[in-house]
C-alpha cells in the first residue's frame, strides 16, 4: 500500500510539474525593490530552478524610498518632468542602472552603520576582558592579600597627590582636604597639622606614614577574626564592589552611546570622543573601585554576641505519628496494649499464642469497621490482625 501511493504521489507531482512548465513556468511578479540587490536576486531566481522556464517582472515608483532618497536626483527629475500620462510604464536600461546604484548606496550605507556597531562593541569589549580578568584572578586566588594592600597604597597615593600637587610649596596644599578624605575614606585622625610644623615637610613623607597608619588599622581588624573569615571578607567586598561598579559603568557607556553621535555638529569624529570618554570612565571606575573598598575594609566592625535563645513554642507532652506501610494511612491513634493498662513486659499480640479461626468465621464482617482500628473482641490487637485478617 505505501509504495502504491508513492508511485500515486510521484505521478501526480511530475504531472502537475510539466503543466507548469507548459504554461511558462513560475512567474515572480514584485511591488518594489529591495534595499539589497541579494533579496532581488534570490527573488528572480525563484522563478527557474534547475533550467526550468520561468520570468520575473518587477515595477516601481519613482516615490519609493528607494528611488526618492537614494537614486540620481537628474535622471528622475527628467522623467518626472517629462508629460507622462497616470499609469503609463517606463522602461529604460539607464533606470535599471539607476535603482542599482541606488541599492549600492544602500548597502554601503547599512555596512557602515554595522562597522560601527562593530567598533563601539570593541571599545566596551576590551573594558570587559580586563575587568573579567581582573574578577577571575580574585575567585580562584586563595588569598587576596596582596590586592588590598595594592588598593590601599594607590587610594593613600591618591588622596596625598590631589591634595599636594608635585611642584608645589607647602603653603600651596589643600591639608583640610586632605583630613576630610583620609577620615571619610581609610578612617583616621593623623596629626597632618603637626606634620606641617615639622622641619622637612615632604608629600612622600606625609604618603609613608598614613600608609603605615592605614595598614596597621587592616591588620588589628584582620586580627579579630580567624585567617580564612578574614580572607572570605576580603573576597566578597572585592567581587561586590567592582560587580556594582561595573554595571554602573555599563549603564553610563550606554548613555554616552546614545548621545556621542551629536559630537558631530561639532566637526568631531564621534567614534573617536566616545573612545576618549569610555577610557577617561574606565580610569574614574577603577580609581572609586579602590577607594570604596578600602572605605569598606577601614570601617568594618565586628560584633561578637551570643544568640538570643529562640523562644520554643508549648509543646505537650509526648507526640508521635505513626504511618502504616501497607495502607498509607496515619494510625497514632490505634489503641495498643499500653492504652488497655496491659503490663509493658508481657508479650506482644502478634507473639501471643491463639488457636486458628475458622476460615469465614467473622462475627464482625457485616460492620464497617476500619482495619487500623481496634479489633471489638477486646483483644487489644487491631482488626487488621485479628478477626479482620484477610
Amino acid at each position: 500500500d505505501r509504495d502504491a501511493a508513492v508511485e500515486r504521489i510521484q505521478a501526480e507531482v511530475a504531472a502537475e510539474r510539466e503543466a507548469v512548465k507548459a504554461a511558462g513556468g513560475l512567474f515572480v511578479l514584485a511591488t518594489e525593490r529591495h534595499e539589497s540587490r541579494r533579496i532581488d536576486n534570490q527573488l528572480r531566481g525563484r522563478s527557474g530552478r534547475q533550467g526550468d522556464p520561468g520570468l520575473s517582472k518587477f515595477y516601481l515608483c519613482l516615490d519609493d524610498d528607494l528611488l526618492r532618497i537614494f537614486g540620481p536626483d537628474t535622471l528622475f527629475a527628467k522623467m518626472m518632468n517629462k508629460n507622462l500620462e497616470d499609469g503609463e510604464a517606463i522602461g529604460s536600461k539607464w533606470l535599471s542602472k539607476a535603482i542599482e546604484t541606488a541599492q549600492k548606496k544602500v548597502e554601503a550605507r547599512n555596512y557602515e552603520t554595522r562597522k560601527q556597531v562593530v567598533e563601539y562593541d570593541n571599545v566596551m569589549n576590551d573594558q570587559r576582558k580586563v575587568i573579567y580578568e581582573q574578577r577571575g584572578e580574585i575567585i580562584d586566588s586563595e588569598t587576596v592579600d596582596e590586592v588590598m594592600t595594592a588598593m590601599r597604597a594607590e587610594t593613600v597615593n591618591a588622596i596625598v597627590a590631589d591634595a599636594c600637587p608635585p611642584g608645589s610649596y607647602p603653603e600651596q596644599w589643600d591639608v583640610e582636604t586632605m583630613k576630610e578624605r583620609v577620615a571619610n575614606i581609610l578612617d583616621l585622625h593623623p596629626p597632618i597639622d603637626d606634620w606641617m610644623q615639622e622641619d622637612a615637610v615632604d608629600a612622600e613623607i606625609f604618603e609613608e606614614r598614613i600608609q603605615e597608619q592605614a595598614d596597621a588599622a587592616a591588620a588589628g581588624k584582620a586580627a579579630q577574626v580567624d585567617a580564612e573569615t578574614w580572607r572570605g571578607i576580603e573576597k566578597s567586598i572585592l567581587i561586590q564592589t567592582l560587580d556594582h561598579h561595573w554595571k554602573e559603568h555599563l549603564a553610563t557607556l550606554d548613555a554616552l552611546r546614545q548621545a556621542v553621535f551629536l559630537r558631530a555638529y561639532a566637526q568631531k569624529q564621534p567614534i573617536n570622543e566616545y573612545k576618549q570618554e569610555a577610557f577617561a570612565l574606565f580610569e574614574r571606575m577603577l580609581s572609586n573601585i579602590r577607594e570604596d573598598v578600602t572605605r569598606t575594609v577601614a570601617r568594618i566592625d565586628f560584633q561578637f554576641q551570643d544568640p538570643e535563645p529562640l523562644p520554643m513554642p508549648d509543646l505537650p507532652d509526648f507526640l508521635t505519628t505513626h504511618i502504616d506501610p501497607f495502607t498509607g494511612e496515619d494510625n497514632s491513634a490505634d489503641i495498643d496494649a499500653g492504652d488497655l493498662g496491659v503490663i509493658a513486659n508481657t508479650l506482644p499480640p502478634m507473639q501471643i499464642p491463639r488457636p486458628d479461626l475458622p476460615e469465614g468465621d467473622n462475627p464482625y464482617a457485616a460492620l464497617e469497621i476500619s482495619r487500623n482500628a481496634p479489633c471489638p473482641c477486646g483483644s487489644g490487637r487491631k482488626y487488621k490482625h485479628c478477626h479482620g485478617a484477610i
